[in-house]
């Protein structure tokens, strides 16, 4: 798409001159700088490398999104870097290719830190992955993160007397394990520092960059080409605007997953997280709940798998 923007832009700036050419009182060549300046501004900062941090069980959208946006930055080179070389693969089973690891790559001019749930906490613990996002950061012109990545860049301590946010369940821990008072915005840019909050909120913060960088035409244009006009289709998608409920009920739910690596003192068993033995989904992310049966602790991925299994466990598990 970086090449239709251009071509746009081109096919712009040569109609305005046509115009412009009818004032005798101009030259083309003064026509011609106008227009440029105009229709293909300069760029407040040149960016030439844009990476995105891929680990195992990263939300997808939080890096796909900024991916495609980032990607529409005509003369940068966007990229993924994984944590570790080859197939990083998410929870629901997507692999992508990284063929750059963080061993390799030095130096980036925008590092997109996204979230996930269990392996991204769990990754606020990882040393080498935490110098490595400093080491960067030394060097970066905008270093952010999309939804729960705002742990890892509190992790590193750079977020510390900045302003931020990250996902609504996010926030408490953002605040508790880490000190940072998440906003309720949907990003926040504080200096080189650009935070965003739950998943698709990666994409306005990324279009937000864009702006930044190229203005606001370029902006534009870029949100035609993705035809960027959310409509959706019932009212929600914060805590402000959804059913209490819900919200708690979602609160419940990410708050089982990730209570065994707030508080491993608490755990009473050795709990079975290999698939929910209702629908086999994989619960190497984290599960959303849990039930003793037969001295164990087995997860589940929502609270319906569990009380479907209540119902005849010993159909799930092959047992009589």
């Amino acid at each position: 798409m970086k090449k239709l923007i251009f071509a746009a832009t081109i096919i712009l700036m040569l109609a305005a001159c046509k115009n412009k050419t009818n004032d005798p009182g101009t030259t083309t060549t003064e026509n011609h700088t106008e227009q440029m300046s105009l229709g293909f501004p300069e760029p407040k900062v040149k960016i030439k490398t844009v990476g995105i941090l891929l680990y195992d069980n990263y939300a997808v959208l939080d890096a796909m999104g900024p991916y495609h946006v980032l990607s529409e930055l005509m003369g940068a080179r966007v990229f993924f870097v994984g944590r570790h070389k080859g197939l990083i693969t998410t929870g629901d089973g997507l692999k992508v290719q990284c063929d750059s690891s963080i061993a390799e790559v030095k130096q980036l001019d925008i590092l997109v830190i996204p979230g996930g749930l269990n392996e991204t906490y769990m990754a606020t613990k990882d040393t080498v992955l935490l110098n490595w996002i400093k080491a960067i950061d030394l060097h970066s012109k905008y270093t952010t993160s999309v939804c729960t990545g705002a742990w890892l860049l509190a992790a590193t301590g750079l977020l510390k007397d900045q302003q931020a946010t990250t996902h609504w369940f996010g926030k408490q821990i953002l605040k508790d394990q880490f000190g940072i008072s998440a906003q309720n915005k949907r990003y926040v840019k504080s200096g080189k520092y650009w935070t965003s909050a739950g998943v698709s909120a990666g994409i306005d913060m990324s279009l937000a960059l864009v702006n930044e960088i190229r203005g606001e035409k370029y902006t534009q244009m870029v949100m035609l080409d993705l035809e960027y006009n959310p409509q959706p289709p019932v009212k929600g998608g914060s805590e402000q605007n959804t059913d209490k409920n819900i919200v708690e009920n979602m609160r419940s739910m990410y708050n089982s997953a990730i209570a065994p690596l707030l508080h491993p003192e608490n755990a009473s068993a050795k709990i079975k997280t290999d698939n929910d033995p209702v629908c086999g989904m994989s619960l190497s992310a984290g599960y959303a709940d849990t039930t003793n049966y037969k001295e164990k602790v087995l997860g589940f991925c929502s609270v319906t798998c569990k009380e479907t299994f209540k119902g005849n466990p010993a159909s799930y598990l092959g047992t009589k």
